[in-house]
């Protein structure tokens, strides 16, 4: 535990979108360092942990304890979204999940959210699943981000209910844009390029050795979806 918490610079570039003042849901909560940070800082007014197993709660509600918290972060128990009331937050995070358990956190506990939150979004991998669930839910990606931490690459996403414009209005292109991310291949940050170079170095191991399989029709449709996206990871990061 943490007298005096410091945020990882994963976790520092969550919270500089979380707005001036706001009312923060943070799910997942993990000792509740992220609302512990923002209120020592004095960056939010209040804030909601929530946890969903009994041994995080506990050590959620033991850092709040020691940074002598409890009047302004309340420490919940419950599945993802369903520890909130609707319109009781102005803000959520939700990082350091794979990207499908992310997605399905917003499905399940969606009638929780009254729509007026700015959501901040961090997976750990699998960010196209979060990135389908905003834009087929109505809400607009804002920002996108993408950070190298201890030799990890992680992606962050910013998104409120509103008209979306980030993406393409080809379908096709903007298919390969929730995959990669339309901000993101746009400014071809640095730790895109190694995060694209690297899964396209995977996936031509996996393609050579689907090559020396069966001639079936099956596997030569799966070989040639390899390859599509063999050559466009290329083409993203040149």
């Amino acid at each position: 535990m943490q007298t005096n918490v410091i945020l990882d610079q994963r976790l520092q570039k969550v919270v500089s979108y979380i707005p001036q003042g706001a009312v923060l849901a943070d799910i997942g909560s993990d000792h509740a360092f992220v609302p512990c940070y923002c209120l020592q800082q004095n960056l939010i007014e209040r804030a909601i942990a929530g946890e969903v197993n009994i041994g995080p709660m506990e050590a959620a509600q033991g850092q709040v304890a020691l940074v002598q918290l409890e009047d302004k972060i309340d420490v919940r128990l419950g599945s993802g979204l369903t520890v909130l009331v609707p319109g009781e937050v102005t803000a959520v995070t939700i990082a350091g999940m794979g990207g499908t358990l992310i997605a399905s956190i917003l499905e399940e506990g969606k009638n929780h959210l009254s729509g007026e939150e700015r959501l901040i979004l961090q997976p750990n991998v699998d960010a196209v699943d979060v990135r389908k669930w905003l834009l087929a839910n109505g809400y607009a990606l804002l920002s996108e981000a993408i950070v190298k931490e201890n030799e990890k690459i992680y992606e962050i996403l910013v998104a409120e209910k509103g008209e979306e414009s980030l993406y393409s209005d080809d379908s096709e292109q903007r298919d390969w844009e929730l995959y990669f991310g339309p901000q993101l291949t746009r400014e071809k940050a640095p730790a895109f390029i190694e995060k694209w170079q690297t899964e396209q170095q995977k996936r031509q191991y996996i393609l050579e050795q689907m090559q020396r399989g069966n001639d079936s029709d099956v596997l030569q449709e799966k070989i040639a979806n390899i390859e599509r996206l063999i050559e466009k990871m290329k083409e993203v990061t040149n």
